[in-house]
């Protein structure tokens, strides 16, 4: 189901009928409600697969049977196999309330009365976050829908295409090129395409170019014979000659030396190699999937790549999008590594906060799924709870945020101006700086929209700044062209 185009399925628990059925009339189109008998689950289970959030009023839970009532009903729907995510609604001024509906396993809580622009934010980003967690379930379940390839997972469309060039070229044997940014999951490509070919069941010998001497990447691809070199006491075995009817990856094939280069040139046309030291001919049926995040054509412009090398190699290429320009597989992947290393730790952690999701959809992420993968195992282990918290990430994901305590006060106002300016930014750089673009985006006046610039003191300025993956230095703040 695309929840832009189907409306969100809430099922409200409230003592209070009139003010449920206000509720919901407000919510208004987009939003599909049905109003409980006081708080209680239905025991329906045609009812109970319908709903997608449950909105929770726990205005009365100050009281202590109402608080009981309430928080049994939280805690059933917590501990339940397909639980939705539950929205909570409470008292003005009661932090402690909210603190204990989170950790008992909440999604969300809002004050009541509840702003319904707020109300419909919150409920939209947790039938995203929903939607996520149905997307891993059917992909561990084997669902063949196209969201995953192997071990890639990713339900944008942009990696779609991905994926359906990568079930093209398994069935044949050209030689593919694959490019994309550091972290972006080219060897998991390379994998893949392996795994669909008819040479699945051959060996998939990896290696990377990066770095290394021309004749210690001459060794490892072409192997020695003994007395080839001092110190070869025994023949050894090539990458070319281990991956003879399977694939030889070659990653960072931007870094092999150009003295190398023709040899490999000339393996690809003959199909043969010697070991170093020998002067057998060593036939190999290996196909070569290479990979790079530097761009060759650049390189053979400037003299350093051969152009005949790079033609060989560049049968079929494929580009993988970094992960700022697939920002619908964020929640899925951050969801995917959370359930993954709490299973690995053994944590109980089962969620992420609003903000926290928040944050991790509006970084740029630099480092893209590898730098995703280590924020979110950095998390389980510091998270106590079920919830992984805002403060729980690096300080390069909360610079845009206002700190947190998370037993002090939190000023209505503050949070909204920091939503609003966030929003003002993220559409800015969609746009590309493009002011009248971006205000039609949000369907709001030019005017109004300059305006909100400056009360929002956000920055407009020659170049946008550009975060360097977590674990250096803290990114630069954010400034739109």
């Amino acid at each position: 189901m695309d929840a832009g185009n189907e409306p969100v399925h809430i099922w409200v628990c409230s003592p209070d009928q009139g003010f449920a059925r206000a509720v919901t009339s407000a919510l208004g189109p987009g939003f599909e409600a049905k109003v409980g008998d006081g708080i209680c689950l239905p025991s329906d289970p045609e009812l109970s697969a319908w709903w997608q959030i449950v909105l929770l009023d726990l205005r009365h839970a100050v009281h202590e049977a109402e608080a009981k009532e309430g928080f049994q009903v939280l805690e059933q729907l917590c501990q339940s196999e397909l639980a939705p995510p539950v929205v909570a609604i409470v008292p003005t001024g009661e932090r402690a309330l909210i603190l204990k509906a989170m950790s008992t396993g909440a999604y969300d809580a809002v004050e009541s009365p509840p702003s319904m622009i707020e109300l419909r934010l919150v409920i939209r980003r947790a039938n995203r976050f929903r939607q996520a967690e149905w997307d891993l379930r059917r992909l561990r379940a084997g669902d063949s829908s196209g969201s995953h390839l192997f071990d890639l997972i990713g339900p944008c469309e942009k990696l779609q295409r991905v994926f359906t060039l990568a079930r093209k070229v398994a069935a044949c044997d050209a030689s593919v090129l694959i490019t994309g940014e550091t972290g972006t999951g080219k060897e998991l490509l390379a994998r893949a395409i392996h795994g669909l070919s008819r040479r699945a069941q051959g060996p998939f010998i990896a290696f990377s170019c990066a770095n290394l001497p021309e004749n210690l990447v001459e060794d490892e691809l072409f192997g020695h014979e003994r007395g080839a070199f001092t110190g070869a006491v025994g023949l050894r075995r090539g990458r070319f000659e281990m991956a003879d009817r399977g694939v030889l990856f070659l990653d960072e094939i931007g870094d092999l030396p150009l003295g190398l280069q023709p040899k490999l040139l000339r393996v690809l046309q003959e199909r043969s190699f010697e070991r170093l030291g020998g002067s057998v001919k060593i036939q190999t049926d290996a196909r070569m999937v290479c990979a790079t995040n530097r761009n060759l054509e650049e390189m053979v412009a400037k003299g350093g790549f051969r152009e005949d090398l790079y033609y060989r190699l560049n049968v079929f290429p494929i580009h993988i999008p970094p992960l700022r320009e697939r920002q619908a597989s964020i929640c899925v992947l951050a969801q995917h590594f959370l359930q993954r290393y709490a299973t690995h730790f053994g944590s109980s952690v089962k969620r992420f906060s609003r903000l926290a999701l928040q944050a991790l959809e509006e970084y740029r992420w630099p480092g893209n799924v590898r730098e995703l993968e280590n924020v979110i195992q950095r998390a389980v282990v510091l998270a106590e709870g079920q919830t992984i918290d805002l403060w729980h990430l690096p300080q390069g994901l909360r610079c845009n945020f206002p700190t947190i305590d998370p037993g002090g006060p939190v000023s209505y106002q503050k949070e909204v101006q920091n939503f609003k300016r966030r929003l003002v930014l993220r559409t800015l750089e969609h746009c590309n700086g493009n002011k009248t673009e971006a205000a039609r985006r949000l369907n709001v006046a030019r005017g109004y929209f300059h305006r909100l610039i400056t009360q929002l003191e956000v920055e407009i300025a020659g170049s946008q700044g550009r975060q360097e993956p977590l674990g250096g230095e803290s990114p630069s703040r954010l400034t739109i062209m």
